[in-house]
């Protein structure tokens, strides 16, 4: 069952299509990886799926429904949540209260959001950092807190930009794991992500983008072995 179709979607910024006839689809439950290098329109393809960005051109349906005109809190409210690139948590405030700004998209109960950001943290494994202040996490906590912030809006879709951007081997892992149980507990995802061995442990399938068009799209072994996204993208990396 389809949960999101991109159809033909351009985005023009003037004269300059960041997206060009992007078409898609992601099946429920799965995982899409999207790649490609810097510049080739991934997270402004988000930002269009998000509603954060009109398109120019073309439709994003989302279960079914047209986006056209929903601004992202609406987005959000269907059931469509996303993490930034530039994670910047609320300094602030502690942890509990970054994740309880989440769940308050869905309830306005403050007791209700609390046990609802409890139980993300305790899924990251942040739950004894709650009481932190977030402008005092490292790099890979604050991915994780932008992780449970998505997730306690209770999504059936969610979109992971970067999320392994500037971590190390072991955090990097951490989160790879992360996402496969948030796959197990029945989410869909979209992850963009730079480190092909990673993407390609995690995705059901891939979407490669090159100078905002689609590339590409298959399984990961399929993408791994593709000419055209080894010579725009992979160049003489060897992916195990």
């Amino acid at each position: 069952m389809q949960i999101l179709e991109i159809r033909h979607l351009f985005k023009f910024f003037g004269g300059l299509a960041a997206n060009a006839d992007v078409s898609f689809s992601v099946e429920k439950g799965m995982i899409m990886g999207l790649i490609g290098p810097n510049g080739s329109g991934k997270t402004t393809l988000f930002n269009c799926i998000t509603g954060y960005y009109p398109p120019s051109k073309g439709e994003v349906v989302f279960k079914g429904q047209r986006l056209h005109g929903l601004q992202p809190d609406r987005v959000c409210k269907l059931g469509m949540a996303r993490t930034w690139q530039k994670v910047r948590p609320l300094a602030k405030l502690n942890v509990l209260d970054n994740v309880m700004v989440g769940a308050l998209a869905r309830t306005n109960s403050l007791k209700v959001a609390r046990q609802a950001a409890m139980e993300q943290l305790e899924l990251v494994r942040m739950a004894h950092r709650a009481a932190m202040l977030a402008g005092g996490l490292s790099i890979g906590e604050r991915n994780k807190l932008e992780v449970s912030r998505g997730l306690a809006t209770r999504p059936e879709l969610l979109l992971l930009d970067e999320v392994m951007g500037g971590l190390n081997p072991a955090e990097s892992d951490e989160i790879i794991q992360l996402i496969l149980e948030i796959k197990a507990r029945g989410f869909t995802q979209i992850v963009i992500e730079h480190d092909m061995k990673a993407i390609m442990r995690i995705s059901d399938r891939i979407v490669c983008l090159n100078t905002g068009e689609k590339l590409a799209e298959g399984s990961p072994q399929e993408i791994v072995h593709n000419p055209d996204v080894i010579t725009a993208y992979l160049g003489d990396a060897q992916v195990a």
